[in-house]
């Protein structure tokens, strides 16, 4: 092919990633804009902005300021946590199925933020003692499959990883089972802390979580191009130079702390990091360099709309936002599954 018309495709492509990004973020602030008005005191769009740009009443300022704008910006991380971490498990295991929860991390930030419930164990103290517990635990997780997986060698297959990864997440959820079991009062905690919830935003939360998340998706969209060639195999990746093996920890732990920043802050939610990606991957392409940064704007939505949908479907009272991406997420994932089945010829 000439080289002037890879020049054109290139440009072309460039072209077309733009596009997509730019309408993903006018989608994002047009969401945001529409959900901050939504809620028991409905505030008007325009009023919405005004607020936004200092203006507005005393009252008003007060409710989209201090109540609704944290909890949408922190449902925002989250999605955005999830869907980048869904992205890169799916492209590291080469499996659109692969989901955040594959190794285990979402289990062991359960038993960690149930600890400090149930016990009042954590290293921290304050409305903190939860997330530090629940982040602790999410990185012991990661410690214990990658320790279980490496061979001698210092090789760490992936079938191996995932399997260590469905062992060491079915431990913590017995252990959480157990503590459920023991836990008298503090059950109810426990339980709606399972069920994944924003109930309690705050902008501590959002200053707290902001950096680990930039950080993990830096790293992350950073070696999407090695992630490419590792989709490819791990033998020509290696062949194109790249450490795979180092690679592959990077972008776990990458992985792993946006995972575990996410569950945090609002509890186990699934099936995000599972749809986000793969709704994306049909839209853009499997090219990581547009997926990772589509699909981090693409699950900000998708957690916010899903949010303003849990705090306003039965108000005054809330639903906890994880029965809401379960319910949309359970039914694709068995049209995922069925697509799968049949393309596969099981």
């Amino acid at each position: 092919m000439p080289s002037m018309e890879i020049a054109d495709l290139q440009r072309s492509k460039v072209a077309r990633w733009t596009a997509i990004m730019a309408g993903l973020v006018l989608a994002l602030f047009v969401t945001i804009v529409v959900c901050l008005s939504v809620g028991v005191m409905g505030i008007p769009f325009d009023q919405v902005i005004a607020i936004l740009l200092g203006g507005g009443t005393k009252t008003q300022s007060y409710v989209i300021m201090n109540v609704r704008l944290p909890r949408v910006i922190l449902a925002a991380m989250v999605g955005a946590s999830l869907s980048i971490a869904g992205a890169t498990m799916q492209g590291l295991f080469r499996n659109p199925m692969a989901s955040p929860s594959v190794l285990g991390i979402s289990s062991g930030a359960a038993f960690g933020a149930a600890l400090a419930i149930v016990l009042g164990v954590s290293w921290t103290n304050g409305p903190f003692a939860i997330p530090a517990m629940a982040f602790v635990f999410s990185f012991i997780t990661l410690f214990l499959v990658y320790t279980v997986s490496r061979n001698r060698s210092g090789y760490v297959p992936v079938e191996t990883l995932l399997l260590a990864g469905i062992a060491v997440g079915s431990l913590f959820s017995a252990l959480v089972s157990a503590m459920e079991y023991f836990a008298g009062e503090q059950l109810s905690g426990v339980v709606f802390w399972m069920m994944g919830g924003l109930d309690e935003a705050s902008w501590e939360q959002v200053a707290i979580s902001i950096v680990p998340l930039i950080v993990g998706c830096s790293v992350i969209m950073v070696l999407a191009r090695d992630l490419n060639a590792m989709m490819v195999g791990e033998e020509q990746a290696g062949n194109l130079g790249i450490n795979v093996n180092r690679t592959r920890l990077i972008l776990l732990v990458a992985a792993s702390l946006v995972t575990a920043v996410a569950v945090s802050v609002s509890g186990v939610i699934g099936f995000v990091g599972l749809i986000i990606p793969h709704v994306v991957r049909i839209l853009v392409g499997p090219d990581h360099r547009i997926l990772l940064p589509a699909s981090v704007v693409s699950g900000a939505i998708f957690m916010i709309l899903t949010d303003t949908l849990a705090r306003t479907v039965i108000a005054p009272a809330e639903l906890p936002v994880g029965i809401i991406t379960s319910l949309l997420g359970a039914p694709f994932f068995i049209y995922l599954l069925m697509s799968r089945k049949k393309s596969m010829g099981w």
